[in-house]
């Protein structure tokens, strides 16, 4: 049986490397597997661009890039890292040069994500703005999708948010393209999330659930009880941390004592400050 390569262009813009790190920690499959081998039967990625992962650098691996876009049109995934600078035309964001001008990463994000298969943004800043968009956001950082629409680019978009993202989320969106096309609307919620991952709240999951139900808090870091009046995010925050489990599911940051800071939420960035309760207009009503 002939494999089917996947060629993926993955850009990097504004963000702090951290999506990539946290990919390169994915445990099953490992990242060489996911690199070299087939990730489903019949199935390959070739990464063709990654800033971080590749050994060259330059005009050589920019015209790889284009190539790519060029000779795979329609049947490349474009992976977006990071926000997109658009103030003063993008330039506060450039990679590479043409025709001796720097080529910015939203020149670069608009170009390429129209001849795509698909985009995934992954991270909370390529998702929905992240850090580097908080307020004020002198570049004027923009997500991923709000970039798209602005050029009425209509490329599927799948947004897969953390601060970092886990890697399971990625490979597992990744697999199921392979594996069952791209998402069908109702596998994504209203913030093209999918919902095998960002189905249910933490707060649904969470071992320290039974402490909220029965109104037992904690008053500081330490304490038995529900970490809710130290500002935990859990009950309005999507993600499956709590039965998944990070760092090679050793914990995770409610396990080990800590709040949730709602990073797969939009907006998490401009909550401020970040170990006080929250409102309670913002909590879900009960079913």
């Amino acid at each position: 049986m002939d494999t089917k390569e996947y060629p993926v262009i993955w850009l990097q813009a504004a963000g702090c490397t951290g999506c990539s790190v946290s990919l390169l920690n994915v445990i099953n499959p490992s990242i060489k597997n996911l690199l070299i081998d087939e990730v489903l039967p019949g199935s390959h990625i070739n990464l063709r661009f990654h800033p971080t992962v590749m050994a060259g650098a330059g005009m050589p691996v920019i015209e790889v890039m284009v190539d790519t876009s060029r000779k795979k049109r329609g049947g490349y995934i474009l992976i977006v890292e990071g926000a997109i600078p658009t103030a003063k035309g993008g330039i506060h964001g450039v990679v590479g040069e043409k025709d001796g001008r720097p080529m910015t990463m939203q020149s670069w994000v608009e170009t390429l994500a129209e001849e795509a298969l698909a985009v995934i943004a992954l991270g909370s800043c390529a998702a929905f703005g992240g850090i580097p968009a908080a307020q004020p956001n002198p570049t004027q950082c923009r997500s991923v999708g709000e970039v798209l629409q602005a050029k009425g680019i209509n490329t599927p978009l799948v947004n897969i948010p953390g601060c970092p993202p886990h890697p399971d989320w990625f490979v597992g969106t990744v697999a199921s393209i392979l594996l069952s096309g791209l998402p069908k609307p109702e596998d994504l919620d209203e913030h093209r999330r999918p919902k095998a991952f960002y189905g249910q709240t933490i707060h649904e999951n969470c071992p320290r659930r039974a402490y909220y139900d029965e109104n037992k808090f904690a008053k500081k870091f330490g304490d038995p009880g529900c970490n809710y009046e130290l500002g935990c995010r859990g009950p309005i925050t999507h993600a499956d941390c709590p039965v998944r489990l990070w760092n090679s599911k050793v914990n995770w940051c409610v396990g080990c004592g800590a709040t949730c800071i709602g990073c797969t939420e939009p907006g998490f960035f401009d909550i401020s400050p970040l170990y006080e309760k929250f409102s309670e207009a913002a909590l879900p009503e009960e079913d």
